[in-house]
């Protein structure tokens, strides 16, 4: 892990004390770095922890492989996966909290997201997404639509309830066509202008990493639009290159920055609370094959973990899962020996290895010099270079890692729909067909 946090890492270790009874109160902080498969942990790893070294998520005690197909298709989509999760039910591959022409019936006899039911029970509840917040990922939990591309549509949905803690990019969602926000120009074709209706609903909305440091405490309902679409830039290394673009907005917050603002909301809740929280980056700068910022993109992740995982050990109440839905692009570990001469420090990398038909990334994307890992335990530092198998979300299986109430459940192999159970697990100290026959009675 980059993060300058191994006495902290430490620290979290010694507190990995098992809660198995959930209380009345539970609170989950379920963390979504999408698109992130084995490979991403394993070269973020490599990258900011070395060989030998832990992130944040290998501290995770409970783990389990999850099947991640659909109703229909063997590899989910991200708006499919995301719907999985907030509904514990497999639905179609093209499904936005949908189930065909319906709202999905959970496994607790409601056609309602965890999120929604949460709300209901009086829990407060928070989205957080280093993307623009109609990504399905945490969208989903607030929002059934029937076509993903809706955008302006999902934004209306994502405010209805008032939810306590909305954090992320799209600002140009929420604004009337033509009208200028904090980022740039508004894309509505209504009129409507969601930032002034938030205001007036008592939302604090602020636009800046400064913005949201500032906010008072005793806040209790938050908006944050910190891009006109994603905080990150997803386009190739040499895309960004050519035009001094960064991966990631400098004045945006990063999503782990974005959680703690969240947690200092949501906590104050003595019914307890459910937050999600997702890294975008590491599925749309998989799909660009920019393997540098997809890198960034893990670390980022792994603060976020970090911090969930501290917070965890101050309030024993509180789930921590992380998930993704999907392995993007599933990028490889490409690594020979220096004496080689083929994957050398400093040395720009070939196109492609002899008879390899892979794209091959350095630190600055094709023909660059590789990545130089972290020192192992014996101080040594390896060059590496990073190969990609597709521009596609794969269908291969999804590690999961939890600690506390309700990561009993995480362990061997289990279906995508147990995010769903997991969760409510945690919060609700049922099964969801529990909770279904008592309200049946």
């Amino acid at each position: 892990m980059c993060l300058a946090l191994p006495a902290l890492l430490a620290a979290i270790t010694l507190h990995h004390a098992p809660l198995r009874t959930p209380p009345a109160n539970g609170s989950a902080i379920f963390i979504h770095p999408d698109g992130a498969g084995l490979g991403h942990w394993g070269l973020g790893r490599i990258l900011w922890a070395g060989p030998d070294g832990n992130l944040a998520w290998d501290t995770l005690p409970a783990m389990a492989i999850y099947r991640p197909h659909m109703k229909d298709s063997l590899a989910p989509q991200s708006h499919s996966g995301a719907t999985v999760h907030a509904y514990g039910v497999k639905v179609p591959m093209d499904s936005f909290g949908m189930d065909g022409a319906e709202i999905p019936l959970s496994p607790a006899g409601e056609r309602l997201s965890i999120m929604r039911r949460a709300m209901r029970e009086g829990k407060s509840v928070g989205v957080v997404n280093s993307g623009h917040l109609a990504e399905p990922g945490t969208a989903v939990f607030l929002a059934s639509v029937t076509d993903r591309a809706k955008s302006h549509e999902i934004a209306v949905k994502l405010l209805e309830g008032k939810p306590n803690v909305v954090l992320g990019g799209g600002e140009a969602f929420f604004l009337p066509k033509g009208v200028q926000g904090r980022h740039g120009a508004g894309s509505r074709e209504d009129g409507r202008d969601l930032v002034a209706e938030a205001r007036s609903a008592g939302y604090t909305v602020v636009f800046t990493r400064e913005e949201l440091a500032a906010v008072p405490a005793g806040t209790t309902h938050l908006i944050g639009l910190f891009a006109s679409s994603h905080t990150f830039n997803d386009k190739p290394e040499e895309f960004l290159l050519a035009r001094a673009l960064p991966a990631y907005r400098p004045d945006a917050p990063t999503v782990a920055e974005m959680q703690r603002a969240a947690l200092r909301i949501l906590e104050s809740n003595p019914r307890g609370f459910l937050l999600v929280v997702e890294e975008e980056g590491s599925d749309n700068l998989s799909n660009a094959h920019n393997a540098a910022g997809m890198l960034e993109a893990m670390r980022r992740a792994d603060e976020a973990i970090a911090d969930a995982i501290a917070f965890r050990a101050r309030r024993p109440e509180t789930l921590v899962l992380v998930a993704a839905d999907s392995d993007a692009a599933r990028p490889q570990l490409l690594a020979l020996p220096e004496r080689l001469g083929v994957i050398v420090r400093d040395k720009p990398l070939p196109a492609r290895l002899p008879g390899d038909p892979a794209v091959i990334d350095g630190v600055r994307g094709p023909l660059s010099p590789p990545f130089l890992s972290a020192p192992d335990r014996h101080g040594e530092r390896f060059p590496f270079a990073v190969a990609w198998a597709s521009l596609e979300d794969g269908g291969d299986p999804v590690v999961v890692r939890a600690e506390g109430p309700g990561s009993e459940l995480v362990r061997g192999s289990i279906d995508n729909t147990a995010v769903y159970r997991v969760l409510f697990q945690a919060l609700f100290g049922s099964t969801p067909e529990a909770a279904r026959n008592a309200k049946a009675k």
